[in-house]
């Protein structure tokens, strides 16, 4: 099961406030990265690095060699056509700007599950569910109506130095 990480979810792994969603947290990127299912996109490790560095969640280096360990893992990059799609998905379904490039660069990831506490829970879109790893089994939001996903789309994914075989 592909899965994609927002910032939000990558933060509080490495945060020191909330013990509890810093485990669960944990626990999800050590799962994935086991299983190669681990995804992000180059917006997510700027997002992150900026975050973790602003927020004292950790150094300047320490950022950075998370960022470089996370680069090894597949990372989808943004390019002009992402950008348009995402556009579209932010008018078409009043997402935030910067939550459609996520929501894009996942779909474009071919990933099952968008791990954020920022976007609505059990939402679809497509074959993506949005899920929040903080919220407890079967307390699901009333999902929204799923977008439809263009089949006509350029995947934008660099695969990690582990590579898919």
């Amino acid at each position: 099961m592909r899965r994609f990480f927002d910032t939000n979810v990558l933060v509080y792994a490495h945060g020191r406030d909330d013990m509890a969603k810093r485990e669960l947290a944990r626990t999800s990127v050590e799962e994935a990265t086991a299983e190669d299912e681990f995804v992000v996109s180059a917006q997510v490790l700027a997002e992150f690095y900026w975050t973790a560095v602003r927020l004292k969640v950790m150094g300047q280096a320490q950022a950075q060699a998370v960022v470089r360990l996370w680069s090894e893992h597949d990372v989808v990059v943004q390019t002009p056509d992402l950008v348009l799609r995402a556009i579209s998905l932010h008018r078409e379904h009043s997402l935030a700007f910067w939550d459609a490039l996520i929501v894009q660069a996942a779909l474009d990831a071919r990933c099952d599950l968008l791990l954020s506490e920022d976007l609505q829970h059990g939402r679809r879109f497509g074959d993506l569910e949005i899920r929040n790893p903080f919220v407890a089994s079967g307390a699901h939001e009333k999902p929204a109506a799923p977008y439809r996903a263009r089949s006509t789309r350029k995947s934008a994914v660099i695969p990690g130095r582990r590579g898919r075989g």
